[in-house]
């Protein structure tokens, strides 16, 4: 099996960093490691280069930095909210009802076997 090689990330991360980060702002790198991605990078099972450590930890430092100026809001007698409009639930009441015959239940089913609905292994 002949395995095809990747393009380099670089152009691409050098497109995201000068698009979305403002222009002659020094991101302070001092906030995260290079140790601090890396760890972070191996919690989500991604594979960084050295050029991608240094991209992220300027980028993810920024993201710091603007979260830490958020802090600094004085929030005083502001009510803490789960959503930024008064958003009204469109679900019905869970009211308890009796289930479907099984009859209809193993109808309905793409494979059933005795008085199972039968699905591909998970496991294994």
């Amino acid at each position: 099996m002949v395995e095809k090689s990747l393009p380099p990330p670089a152009p691409l991360l050098d497109f995201w960093f000068a698009r979305y980060s403002t222009p002659n702002q020094e991101l302070p790198l001092d906030i995260l490691s290079a140790d601090d991605v890396r760890h972070v990078a191996r919690l989500t099972h991604l594979s960084l280069t050295d050029y991608e450590v240094e991209k992220l930890r300027a980028e993810l430092s920024s993201c710091l930095t603007f979260f830490q100026t958020l802090q600094e809001v004085d929030t005083t007698g502001v009510e803490p909210t789960g959503h930024s409009t008064d958003a009204r639930s469109v679900m019905r009441e869970d009211e308890p009802r009796d289930s479907l015959p099984r009859s209809e239940v193993l109808a309905n089913a793409p494979h059933s076997e005795d008085d199972y609905v039968r699905v591909l292994p998970v496991f294994g």
